[in-house]
């Protein structure tokens, strides 16, 4: 079974590639997209992105199935993915050997946010916090040098500290009528 250090030299090598070709200069960004829609009688929210399906859902005091993870559990999972997967950059980045890398993430998410005599409460998940669980022969200095720049480069943990502004838009029509046989 492969190790997570052998996976570093490989990552590192990706990495390496992906730096010399952002710096090219007719190198753009792709888009980022996802498609969500709600299903039928369940009121999944099936989310899609590239050539995958995620499956979102409530709990059943929400009127759902527990099929999946909520939008606020998913917040926590990109935020820890995310986390995790910087981590794993800057170690090659910095050198540091890694036998084993975990993220946690909490926060809390009170439904009665917003609601009447709770304004106080906010509608979003608050008291975000992670843990990186490191096992590695690395020094104290060089983790905290690891986990420096993790805070600094890491995109979704970013935006979330520096939010920005998002632009929506409805598009809305009306159904289609139905005919009736022998109308």
């Amino acid at each position: 079974m492969s190790t997570l250090n052998e996976y570093l030299v490989q990552k590192g090598a990706a990495h390496r590639a992906l730096k010399e070709r952002i710096q090219h200069p007719d190198f753009a960004p792709p888009p980022l997209s996802a498609r969500v829609s709600a299903e039928g009688r369940s009121g999944i929210r099936r989310i899609r992105i590239r050539d995958f399906q995620l499956v979102s859902d409530a709990a059943p005091d929400y009127a759902g199935y527990n099929l999946g993870p909520t939008s606020p559990e998913l917040q926590l999972g990109v935020l820890g993915s995310c986390v995790t997967h910087i981590t794993l950059i800057q170690a090659t980045e910095l050198g540091v050997p890694l036998d084993s890398l975990e993220v946690e993430v909490e926060g809390v998410f009170d439904p009665r946010g917003g609601k009447p005599g709770f304004e106080h409460i906010p509608v979003y998940p608050q008291d975000l916090r992670y843990t990186i669980h490191i096992v590695s022969p690395a020094s104290a200095e060089a983790i905290a040098e690891l986990h420096a720049l993790v805070e600094r480069t890491c995109p979704i943990l970013n935006l979330l500290r520096h939010p920005q502004e998002v632009v929506s838009t409805v598009s809305h029509r009306q159904p289609a009528e139905t005919v009736t046989a022998g109308a």
